[in-house]
């Protein structure tokens, strides 16, 4: 009997995700929802990210947790707008959430959207929030093994950033153990190994987003 439940609720959320992603393609936003475990570095990625964009780009951000606002301050001293949800324990952000944080951003003046969801490897593969872009965020300390034991997650992802690439032989991290596990269960996902600290393969990721932003703007 849970089966229709579950279906009835995932139905439901894509419905509200198709609102919202005309919506945002109304405003001329893209959007990209930021996926990956607890520590791997979203908001940093985030971070480092908005600093090398155009000037003419103008980046907000929805930060998703279970608690507190601490990652939506550090993206406020940035002079980013930014909107905080508090899920209240519940491990993923869904479409009606994003609908609730679109509200309060001021639409009209961005051009770029990072959605930053709650820490999990599970659950946010699973329910579309209306985004152009879905960014899975891994990171060196975690291990090689994430796609492996979560192909689902990687298998919905449009782009990989690998992240903390610094320490890779601190961590004795096997890149292409890590490739294999990838492109096994997505052989078109590009793969950057990026490190927030240093800044390393941050121009690559860049220019990446941006060609694909573009795109996005010159459908408009």
């Amino acid at each position: 009997m849970k089966l229709p439940v579950i279906e009835n609720i995932l139905n439901a959320n894509d419905k509200i995700a198709q609102e919202n992603r005309a919506l945002l393609d109304r405003a001329k936003i893209f959007a990209v929802n930021v996926m990956a475990s607890p520590g791997a570095g979203k908001t940093s990625v985030i971070l480092q990210t908005a600093q090398r964009l155009p000037p003419q780009l103008c980046p907000g951000v929805i930060e998703g947790d279970l608690a507190s606002r601490l990652d939506a301050d550090a993206v406020a001293a940035r002079g980013i707008p930014v909107v905080q949800i508090n899920t209240g324990g519940g491990c993923h952000l869904d479409a009606p959430m994003l609908r609730a944080g679109l509200a309060q951003l001021p639409l009209a003046e961005l051009d770029l959207l990072f959605i930053e969801n709650v820490g999990n490897l599970v659950c946010p593969a699973n329910f579309a929030l209306g985004a152009h872009l879905a960014l899975v965020v891994a990171s060196v300390p975690e291990g090689h093994d994430k796609p492996y034991k979560y192909p689902g997650m990687f298998a919905a992802a449009d782009a990989v950033l690998l992240n903390k690439f610094d320490l890779q032989r601190v961590f004795d991290f096997d890149v292409e153990f890590f490739k294999r596990g990838l492109r096994m269960v997505n052989p078109h996902a590009p793969l950057f190994c990026v490190s927030c600290k240093t800044g390393a393969g941050m121009a690559e990721w860049r220019a990446w987003l941006l060609e694909k932003q573009n795109a996005f703007a010159r459908q408009e």
